[in-house]
This record gives C-alpha cells, sequence and structure tokens, in this order.
C-alpha cells in the first residue's frame, strides 16, 4: 500500500510517503488517529491507499509557510558571504 504521513510542525508542515504493508499501514493510520487535527501544531495524518500514485502529488505550499526561507534572510546570507569573501580576496 501506499503510505502518506502529514506531520504540522511550528517551522510548517512536512509530507513523508512510503510503501507499507497493508496490515502496518492500517494499524498506524488508527493508531495515529487521535494526533489528527488537520491545522493544529503537533497534529499527524497518516492514510493509506493501494491505488498507483494515489498518495498524490505533495499539496502546494500555503503563503507564509516557515519552511520556506524569507528573501530577506537569503539576501543577508549573501551580503554576509559576500563580505567574508572579499576579506580573503
Amino acid at each position: 500500500m501506499c503510505q502518506k504521513e502529514i506531520m504540522e510542525k511550528s517551522s510548517g508542515i512536512l509530507y513523508r510517503k512510503s510503501c507499507a504493508s497493508s496490515a502496518a499501514c492500517l494499524i498506524a493510520s488508527a493508531g495515529y488517529q487521535s494526533f489528527c487535527s488537520p491545522g493544529k501544531v503537533d497534529s499527524v495524518c497518516i492514510s493509506c491507499c493501494n491505488t498507483p500514485l494515489c498518495n498524490g502529488p505533495r499539496p502546494k505550499k500555503r503563503g507564509n509557510s516557515g519552511t520556506v526561507p524569507r528573501a530577506g534572510m537569503i539576501t543577508t546570507i549573501l551580503f554576509l558571504k559576500l563580505a567574508l569573501f572579499s576579506l580573503y580576496c
């Protein structure tokens, strides 16, 4: 079977897709049912399916997700690297 695990953390949403035996996937999804609260931090949802590619593509990222670095941070890092590089040239 295909197994999809969606974990919501304060830093963003983590996706894990894998293959599992039917029994293992169904046991895992039933065991985590009480932890599945979509939209809440520390939520863990596990789903199982058994058709080709049924666990599908990862959903598009929401705006302001904690998993994507902000442009300002990237710019700051680039400037710091440039400054360090110029010290050694």
